[in-house]
């Protein structure tokens, strides 16, 4: 039998290498590939079921993008361009940023810093380096609820306030088209705005006005990411399964898991620039499947650097792993390794190779080696990485993670497991009608402590 890479002709798409998770190059560790298909179908017919309105997302290609151009243009005057957010408010502009413009704040302007965190040392040193009178701050929250964000906003606020500096001038929201805090702060202070689709989750928004804002301004076109896009959601439409990676990839794990009690998913990019994308893919797996005892722990890594942390577990540590690598075909840099050392065999076998040809030689070898040892390990290929593939892999992760979360049978749209903390949260730090939560607050810290 032919193992199947699932690619389209024509178009440079991303493609899947499903062969070293089937039985006949695996043996017992492996899955037939007629249960691969019968579950990849399930999943399919089960998304076009469900009619969740969350599935908005798949229309962002469609999205006017004149008032956003319009805002990133005023954006690109400025000196430093800060993003205030969490969670895939923060991590899908952390992938755009690092994936299509490395050491951007080294040789670009506008300088970007993402605050994704309430740490107060990372807030102090930030602030101690920007000058406010040039500098855009981009508050991003759906709700306009989230406290993280907001505390960021009303230090920032207060400051831009304090310089006499209209505010109007200095804040973008993107936020609710209706409700929430920041849409009514806009409305009484004149605060310039972008949507996030009514039925848009955070989690999925990447392709929203969320990570295209930043894209325009650091001079990535929003067309190119959302034509990406807009070719893999055809892709996932396919009802010929060895047409739709997406479907497979999402029967793979979920069979996995449930076959073979692989309750880890090891996502490999072997790429510096993809590193922010294994952590994006971490957040949208987790909190879409981890839900009524359901669901597998992603697990962020990067090559070439976790084969030398990592390897020797996956391949002699217990069996509850799925390594799922994210190979480059051309990263664009061919420097050739120099021929120097000639005595000396440790080096000179080296020279006249180039670091691209090094890199993924290492993906492969490590591929092999999990192959070699019956490890169960699947391989996404992008030709490259530019707008249109980075456009193509968030949309091919999400759709993956939608039917993945058909299968386990949840709603891979909420996440009822956050929301407790977040309550508490508001509870310790007073907030109206979370008194109850403040008081549970206050018993737990009474609790006897046991104490090293």
């Amino acid at each position: 039998m032919h193992l199947p890479i699932f690619q389209k002709k024509g178009v440079e798409v991303v493609k899947l290498d499903v062969s070293n998770v089937l039985a006949e190059e695996i043996g017992d560790n492996g899955l037939i590939f007629d249960e691969v298909e019968r579950t990849a179908k399930r999943a399919l017919s089960l998304v076009s079921e469900k009619k969740f309105e969350e599935l908005d997302f798949l229309n962002l290609p469609k999205q006017d993008l004149k008032t956003l151009k319009k805002i990133s243009e005023k954006a690109r005057q400025f000196e430093y361009f800060i993003i205030l957010g969490i969670g895939g408010s923060a991590l899908g502009p952390k992938v755009i940023l690092e994936s299509l413009s490395p050491f951007h704040n080294l040789i670009k302007k506008p300088k970007v810093f993402i605050c994704d965190n309430v740490d107060p040392t990372t807030l102090k040193h930030l602030i101690e380096f920007i000058d406010l009178k040039k500098t855009l701050i981009n508050v991003i929250s759906k709700s306009g609820s989230t406290i993280e964000t907001l505390v960021s906003f009303l230090i920032f606020w207060r400051m831009i306030k304090e310089r006499r500096l209209p505010v109007e001038n200095h804040f973008v929201f993107t936020t609710d088209p209706e409700k929430g805090n920041l849409r009514r702060i806009a409305k009484e202070f004149n605060i310039p705005t972008l949507e996030i689709p009514k039925n848009v989750v955070g989690r999925y928004s990447v392709l929203s006005p969320v990570g295209l804002l930043l894209a325009e301004t650091i001079g990535i076109k929003s067309e190119a990411l959302l034509e990406g896009a807009k070719v893999t959601i055809k892709q996932a439409l396919k009802e010929n399964i060895r047409e739709n990676p997406m479907a497979v990839l999402a029967s793979c794990l979920y069979l996995m898991d449930i076959l073979k009690k692989r309750k880890i998913v090891v996502f490999i990019p072997y790429s510096d620039r993809l590193k922010t994308l294994s952590e994006w893919f971490s957040q949208l797996w987790s909190e879409s499947l981890g839900k009524d005892g359901k669901g597998t722990t992603p697990y962020p890594s990067i090559g070439t650097i976790d084969q030398h942390s990592q390897l020797q577990m996956w391949i002699e540590g217990p069996e509850d792993k799925i390594v799922v690598f994210l190979s480059v075909d051309m990263h664009g840099f061919q420097e050739e390794i120099p021929k120097e050392f000639h005595n000396i065999e440790g080096l000179s076998f080296l020279g006249g190779h180039t670091l691209e040809e090094l890199i993924n030689t290492e993906q492969l070898a490590t591929e092999m080696a999990l192959w070699m040892n019956k490890k169960p390990n699947m391989k996404i290929m992008i030709p490259k990485i530019d707008p249109f593939t980075i456009g193509q892999i968030f949309q091919f992760l999400q759709t993956t993670t939608i039917m993945a979360g058909m299968l386990y049978g949840v709603n891979p749209f909420n996440q009822p497991g956050v929301e407790l903390g977040k309550r508490l949260t508001y509870g310790a730090m007073g907030k109206r009608g979370f008194e109850s939560e403040g008081e549970e607050v206050k018993n737990y810290l009474k609790k006897k402590k046991t104490l090293i």
